[in-house]
Order: structure tokens, then C-alpha cells, then sequence
């Protein structure tokens, strides 16, 4: 058995659509405002919702590490707790460096891969550089072996 999933590889900004290209815009100027003293890795994450608003976030950094949370939980607990009747429709997730697309964790992406279940719609994915973005349709093209709790753990879905 293999795995196997699409995605879109795209060689400049410019061939996004004007939604996406501003959502990756946001996501490097969300960036620019991270707090990261430790790691000097800054990251954004910005989220168009069904509504079109869109919400950033950045990654967070304590001094008690791993106290710190990264830019899409943050993002994405966020939008959960503030914009619960709202859908999620896509992510991008850019770093202050540029220089390599920028992928979501682990940790990351299985919370990307709740929220895609608890939604019940894909959310599609946009890890950016400078120069390329990759696009993957559905977070569950990050991570093809998520946790998933039993139903009969009682969670609301």
C-alpha cells in the first residue's frame, strides 16, 4: 500500500489568486510580529474563514520552555474559541527567514487535522517562502496517520 496525495507547487506569489496572495502576505507580516526570542524563528499564520475574515496569529515563545505555542495552534485555538460558527477554508503559514517554505509541526498539524474533522470541510494549506509556495488541498495530506480518539471517548465533535 501506498500513500499518496496532490498538491500544488507554485514557483511565485503571482500565481495565486489575489485571496490567496493576500493571505500569504498576511502570514509574513503576522511574522514580522512574533515573539520568538529563543528560537529567532519567527512565524505567522493567517486563516481565511467562510465570512472572508481573516484572522493571524504568531508563534509565541516563553521562558520556561516549551512553554511556547506555535503560530497556527495559537491561530487556530483563537479562531475556535472567538469564531466558532465560522469555517476555516485555508491557512498559510510563512517565517520571518523566507528563505524555505515554511511547514506546520506535528503537534500542528494534528490540530490542523481536528479542526478539518470537527468542520467537517477540508482546510487547505499554503506553506510559503519568499519565492515558492506549496499548496496541499486538505490537511489531512500533512499527516495520513492523525490521532483520532474513539468515539466512544464521549468528546464533542
Amino acid at each position: 500500500m501506498r500513500y499518496e496525495f496532490e498538491y500544488i507547487r507554485h514557483e511565485s506569489v503571482s500565481e495565486l489568486s489575489a485571496d490567496d496572495a493576500a493571505l500569504v502576505a498576511l502570514a509574513f507580516g503576522a511574522a514580522e510580529r512574533a515573539y520568538a526570542p529563543y528560537s529567532g524563528f519567527g512565524v505567522g499564520a493567517a486563516a481565511r474563514l467562510s465570512s472572508g475574515r481573516v484572522e493571524c496569529a504568531t508563534n509565541q515563545e516563553s521562558e520556561v520552555f516549551p512553554s511556547g505555542v506555535c503560530a497556527e495552534r495559537a491561530l487556530l485555538y483563537g479562531c475556535q474559541m472567538r469564531l466558532s460558527e465560522e469555517q476555516i477554508e485555508a491557512v498559510a503559514v510563512a517565517s520571518v527567514e523566507g528563505v524555505r517554505e515554511c511547514s506546520p509541526c506535528g503537534a500542528c498539524r494534528q490540530v490542523l487535522l481536528d479542526t478539518e474533522r470537527r468542520q467537517g470541510r477540508p482546510i487547505r494549506v499554503l506553506m510559503c517562502s519568499r519565492t515558492t509556495i506549496t499548496e496541499v488541498p486538505s490537511a489531512a495530506c500533512l499527516l495520513p496517520f492523525g490521532f483520532e480518539l474513539p468515539s466512544e471517548a464521549g468528546l464533542k465533535k
